[in-house]
């Protein structure tokens, strides 16, 4: 199915957006900088989702971002209510404008049938109490990095960066993020070197089916079973007293704020460990495998049931969609099955389907050949087999279609993506 003859075999370049993100170390004075600029982009958008707001109301065309910028920013800053927004960079609100222009496109892709994935809803106003807060600087902001490696911010000044690792291009803007833990990052756009990922990842022929489950993470079609690390059930008792403490604090106190943070510094954590388990076992699985073959599971539909916990300390979509990008950066193949393949109920020896089997059977017999089949890694053999990957064994290499990229990059600590704004 994917055996490509070495005559019609067609180069294809993809250029990705990457985001490489590092934590901040902001000082007391820049934290104070950070906070104004968070507070000014956030009222810019309100701003910008209010006008637009007011004009549906009154039945009249939307006003176009170039209305909103003059209105909102440039004659904003002359009034006594809004002076305060010429203390931070004019960048700043200007990337605002156009996160709130980009929220609306998406609205109104999502109505017309235009846009994939889950229906997007109108903009909402943001709140300063929101546990997430950005803003961006593009090129034209004039942020450099310094000799000494920090990052210099316009209005904000030079701030310290934990480098874990080089940049391997300049790049074209930077998002300085600050989560509910109160951690800052700055997240670097960089455009990848078609080139050095080739390099960095030579064709392989091997392939291989994974099968995602619970009791283990993955089991591959070779027999490799991947233990669980259950992250969250393994922090529960200490995320359960954290939250009991969040509980009996005054609301408004900074009592209460300590605890909110204590309580977000424990979700994070989790959250940390779990990506980069993720990370480190996708990458390992691209750089090793050709082609690789999955389920698409309907992890929505299972979160509402008596596993969900489980489902989500597992974490099947993130992994997923960690294979799919590196798969189109390194020139790998990604296939998915239909999530009502019978994977489970097959023979992989004999193909014939033996029927549904209840959750607690993890060993079964073949009743027509007699094969003795371990659940899980039979249902791996079958993915690869579904998947049409046994037929990369003529030894050409099995390269993917244009797909467009997904903006994440390993070793990212932790750090949510963000879309990149149009």
């Amino acid at each position: 199915m994917f055996c490509i003859s070495p005559i019609t075999q067609v180069c294809i370049v993809i250029v990705m957006q990457l985001r490489y993100a590092f934590r901040l170390y902001p000082d007391t004075s820049q934290r104070t900088a950070l906070a104004k600029a968070f507070g000014c982009a956030r009222v810019v958008f309100n701003d910008a989702v209010r006008a637009r707001e007011d004009a549906r109301k009154a039945q009249q065309p939307f006003p176009k971002i170039g209305e909103l910028s003059t209105r909102l920013i440039t004659e904003a800053k002359r009034t006594a209510e809004r002076s305060w927004l010429g203390e931070v960079s004019a960048v700043v609100l200007q990337q605002s404008l156009r996160d709130a222009e980009t929220a609306y496109r998406n609205f109104f892709a999502s109505l017309k049938g235009d846009r994939k994935g889950p229906r997007a809803g109108p903009p909402r106003f943001k709140s300063r109490k929101d546990a997430r807060q950005s803003i961006r600087f593009t090129a034209n902001a004039r942020w450099n990095i310094t000799g000494k490696g920090r990052l210099n911010l316009p209005k904000i000044g030079a701030v310290k960066v934990k480098w874990s690792r080089t940049l391997p291009a300049t790049p074209s803007s930077v998002t300085v993020i600050k989560d509910a833990a109160g951690r800052c990052f700055a997240s670097f756009v960089i455009d990848t070197d078609p080139a050095a990922d080739a390099a960095r990842m030579p064709d392989t022929g091997r392939t291989i089916g994974i099968d995602l489950g619970l009791t283990h993470f993955a089991v591959l079609s070779d027999g490799t079973k991947i233990d669980s690390p259950r992250f969250l059930r393994r922090a529960e008792k200490k995320l359960k007293k954290a939250q009991r403490e969040l509980s009996r604090k005054q609301k408004g106190s900074k009592n209460r704020e300590e605890a909110r943070l204590k309580v977000a510094r424990a979700h994070a954590k989790v959250t940390d460990a779990r990506h980069e388990f993720h990370h480190q076992l996708s990458t390992k699985l691209i750089s090793e495998n050709q082609g690789i073959a999955v389920e698409d599971l309907s992890v929505a539909g299972l979160a509402r049931t008596k596993l969900a916990k489980s489902v989500h300390d597992a974490g099947w979509s993130s992994f997923i969609s960690m294979l799919q990008y590196k798969a189109e950066r390194y020139g790998r193949t990604l296939v998915k099955i239909g999530r009502f393949e019978p994977t489970s109920q097959t023979c992989s020896t004999c193909g014939v389907k033996d029927g549904p089997k209840p959750l607690n059977v993890r060993e079964w017999t073949c009743t027509a050949c007699g094969s003795v089949h371990d659940r899980d890694h039979n249902a791996a053999i079958n993915v690869k087999t579904a998947a049409g990957l046994a037929a990369s064994a003529c030894g050409a290499p099995v390269r993917p279609g244009t797909i467009p990229a997904q903006r994440e990059e390993t070793g990212s600590h932790g750090f949510p993506t963000e879309p990149r704004a149009a």
